[in-house]
């Protein structure tokens, strides 16, 4: 499925495959997984949810979405966050929404 990868070290956003919950891991960096809707799509920010503990570079926000610290994933969700589906949000459009910080 479609989801966003957000690296702030970078200030790069790019689309990516993934297909499971073992992908959001893998793509962040760390397994302690936290989350926060960022639409009315469903679409949901996963973050490392220790990130300000482990001192992770480059940070970002998204609308008034608390910052996050490190690496993030956009994914679309249905169930309340409990099924994965492709992200309804554009990279382009992350894009205008995002600020480094």
């Amino acid at each position: 499925m479609k989801a966003i990868l957000i690296d702030p070290e970078t200030q790069s956003i790019e689309s990516v495959d993934i297909s499971g919950h073992e992908d959001i891991a893998r793509l962040i960096g760390y397994d302690t997984i936290e989350s926060d809707e960022i639409g009315p799509e469903g679409d949901r920010l996963y973050f490392d949810e220790e990130c300000f503990l482990r001192g992770a570079t480059g940070r970002f926000q998204i609308d008034n979405v608390v910052p996050v610290s490190g690496k993030g994933l956009v994914i679309g969700t249905s169930d309340a966050g409990a099924t994965l589906r492709d992200a309804a949000s554009e990279p382009e459009a992350l894009r205008q929404r995002l600020k480094y910080l």
